[in-house]
């Protein structure tokens, strides 16, 4: 479960492995998107929840990554193109690793992601999309949306 402002819709996430950005966090999710009123009278604050999205674990994996791989993939790519990929794309993986995603890939291509994962100490989850997407795509589902 993330909860999130729709001012900037993001939350940080463990990282576990590169593998998450490809192939997703591991898990489903379900975002709530509040908007933050202040009441500096009454020192209080109220939360409107805006939306309620479930995004299902496999479309958990990082939007561009899983775009760019499904690129590569349609244009006859390999094994080396998605290593020039991994490692243009800064994915922090070692030579062996990289080896071991695209032969993984190759057998067993992601499904698209719907997230921006960025990369750092740990991911920084970005649900933009998600909520621009929710009910357009298959594994997003848009349990609630505010009139």
């Amino acid at each position: 479960m993330k909860v999130t402002s729709i001012k900037q819709p993001q939350s940080s996430c463990p990282f576990k492995s590169a593998r998450q950005k490809i192939f997703g966090l591991g898990y489903s999710l379900i975002i709530f998107v509040y908007d933050k009123i202040d009441d500096a009278i009454n020192r209080t604050a109220r939360l409107n929840i805006q939306h309620t999205i479930y995004v299902s674990a496999d479309r958990t994996a990082d939007f561009q990554m899983t775009r760019g791989i499904h690129n590569i993939l349609q244009n006859e790519g390999n094994e080396d193109d998605l290593i020039a990929f991994m490692s243009d794309r800064n994915l922090p993986v070692d030579e062996i690793e990289s080896v071991n995603l695209a032969k993984e890939i190759i057998t067993n291509p992601p499904n698209q992601g719907f997230l921006t994962i960025s990369n750092a100490l740990q991911w920084r989850l970005q649900y933009r999309r998600v909520i621009e997407l929710a009910h357009q795509e298959d594994g997003l589902i848009e349990i609630y949306r505010a009139n």
